[in-house]
């Protein structure tokens, strides 16, 4: 049903072009025009300001298309005066290939072609064909009109639509909006808002950056002697609208015409030189500064959109790729049947930073997993990567191993990729931010006094214990002793352990999406033998993965449940300068004492 839709649709747009093709056009230049129609309203009302506009945009295209075919006209009459140039370099050509591999590359395909059509396709050839004249009827007389009339018919429909959808906009969008936005008013709004700024930022910014580039066009041309600079410069900048072939073409023709026009072969050697400056020019300084992310569509997706509207529509459709891409990455966001076409031609990264990295773990790429955590270090603070990408990876394994997409070889294998790329990971933390030489809190204060003991116990498996070195890393710059315990222990082992120990803060780790009624019973006991003991539970996740388990737990008993790492560092620092505020009052006591024994 999908591909038979799908197939429909295609053509319905092929079979109407004839009025699809000029309402496209109308809809891209009301676009364009609806700024200034909107700014000249207020000063001299809506229907002078849309006559006004309109008039005056469509006589300067009109003045500048007359201009083309009156200069177009000239070069064609004045073709046979290049006549000798062509020649000339005709015969340096072949005289380059005069008894070279190109010669012998020829002459064995033409002795294949002879071989294989045979005496009768050659006699065919050398019989005479005799041409009778047509009979001239009044009818025939005419027919020199068909080429003018059809483009302005198109011209006229697409001016009258245009004038009406000016006038009427305001009323259109209402319609649509009542047609396609009942029960989603704000998604349709910010979808035609989204697609007008779009698309009328596109056009403005290419029809700036093609201005620039057929201007320099036209006076490099100028200066090199190019005859009708003007004309190659103005096809130069209007084929620019259509992406890759565009510039191609446009450069193409100017080249030829030196070709032409110009003695020997410098000057055409000039003319290459002066477009592939301007392209280079264009592409990686004006593009880049202007034209970023204007479109909003990826590269592979406008290339395929470009071959496929130029197959349905023609020359007009190379032209109109560009906007009409952007008009469906716009309906593909924000209508929710239609996700996918947002999906495949945005130029949005296609997966967020943590599924990138679990998927290339998936992958056992760990050379590019290595690469996004570099990456990383060097955009975002370097603490951040732990609950930004190892962490979620560790989730993500969890809740596929927990619903059999994964084997338990293939869980294993992911922990063990993570537990080296952690040791990586910190290497890089140190180069990008040497450790400072006092421990410092949340704040970035120093932090004196005696370290603050921690026991860090992981509830399941392999991928706990593994989030709480990473916990380690955290909090290595702080005067916290974690002590991370990788054996099994029963409830009365681990409070046998706590008090033998004499620890006033356990960490228990639980990684979601594996149940919790684990910790929750660990949270009871240790809470029933040690009321003192402060409980820090951590159920570190991305935010999809966070379950509601977290106030279950705090009602067992836990004194803090943290959902990441940095939670879970900034409750820690918290406790150290608490510690330390207690500390200082004793301290000035002893210092007291000591000076008073000093005195005596």
């Amino acid at each position: 049903m999908t591909f038979a839709g799908c197939a429909l649709v295609v053509g319905v747009l092929y079979a109407a072009q004839a009025v699809l093709v000029p309402f496209a056009l109308a809809l891209l230049f009301t676009f364009v025009l609806a700024p200034p129609v909107s700014w000249l309203e207020r000063w001299i009302g809506r229907v002078p300001a849309v006559l006004t506009t309109v008039t005056l945009v469509f006589v300067l295209l009109g003045l500048a298309g007359w201009g083309l075919a009156w200069q177009v006209t000239g070069l064609s009459e004045n073709l046979p005066r290049y006549r000798v140039n062509i020649l000339t370099k005709i015969a340096d050509v072949r005289g380059a290939g005069k008894g070279g591999s190109v010669e012998q590359l020829q002459k064995t395909i033409d002795d294949i072609r002879t071989s294989l059509e045979g005496p009768e396709a050659a006699r065919g050839r050398s019989r005479s064909v005799v041409l009778s004249p047509e009979r001239m009827t009044a009818y025939s007389s005419f027919m020199w009109l068909g080429p003018i009339v059809g483009p302005l018919t198109t011209a006229g429909l697409v001016l009258v639509m245009v004038i009406f959808m000016l006038l009427e906009r305001r009323d259109l969008r209402d319609r649509l909006i009542r047609l396609f936005g009942h029960g989603q008013l704000t998604a349709t709004t910010k979808a035609f808002d989204e697609a007008g700024t779009r698309v009328s930022r596109q056009l403005l910014v290419q029809s700036l950056v093609n201005l620039a580039y057929g201007t320099a066009a036209w006076i490099g041309l100028y200066v090199l002697g190019v005859p009708y600079a003007f004309v190659w410069a103005a096809l130069a900048a209007v084929m620019r609208f259509a992406p890759y072939i565009g510039p191609v073409i446009g450069a193409g023709a100017p080249i030829l015409a030196s070709m032409a026009a110009l003695e020997g072969w410098a000057g055409p050697l000039w003319v290459v030189g002066l477009f592939v400056v301007l392209e280079l020019f264009t592409s990686m300084v004006l593009e880049t500064v202007l034209y970023a992310g204007a479109a909003g569509v990826s590269q592979v997706a406008l290339l395929v959109s470009v071959a496929f509207w130029t197959w349905l529509w023609g020359p007009l459709g190379l032209l109109m790729a560009t906007p009409l891409t952007v008009c469906l990455v716009v309906i593909g966001k924000h209508v929710p049947g239609l996700g996918f076409v947002g999906m495949l031609m945005a130029d949005t990264p296609a997966l967020a930073p943590d599924y990138g990295y679990y998927q290339r773990l998936l992958a056992r790429d760990q050379s590019e997993a290595a690469d996004l955590i570099e990456r990383h270090i060097r955009t975002e603070a370097s603490n951040s990567i732990y609950d930004a990408l190892l962490l979620p990876a560790l989730n993500y394994a969890e809740r596929d191993h927990l619903e059999e997409r994964l084997s338990p070889r293939e869980h294993a294998a992911v922990i063990d990729a993570t537990r080296e790329l952690l040791s990586d990971a910190a290497e890089s933390i140190r180069r990008a931010a040497p450790k400072p030489l006092l421990a410092r809190d949340a704040g970035g204060s120093a932090v004196p006094g005696a370290p603050l003991r921690v026991l860090g116990y992981a509830t399941g498996g392999a991928g706990d214990e593994l989030a709480l070195m990473m916990l380690a890393r955290v909090v290595d710059d702080l005067p916290i002793e974690l002590d991370v315990r990788t054996t099994r222990l029963q409830a009365s082992e681990l409070v046998a352990l706590i008090q033998a120990q004499d620890v006033s803060v356990v960490c228990l780790a639980n990684l979601p999406p594996s149940t919790a009624s684990k910790t929750r019973y660990l949270v009871k006991r240790l809470r029933a033998a040690l009321p003192d003991l402060r409980i820090v539970v951590g159920r570190w996740a991305p935010s999809g993965l966070i379950d509601e388990t977290l106030h279950l737990l705090s009602e067992a008993g836990a004194t803090f449940v943290a959902s990441t790492l940095a939670e879970t560092r900034t409750y820690l620092s918290s406790l150290v300068e608490s510690a330390n505020a207690d500390q200082r009052p004793v301290e000035e006591d002893q210092q007291e004492q000591q000076y008073a024994l000093h005195q005596g």
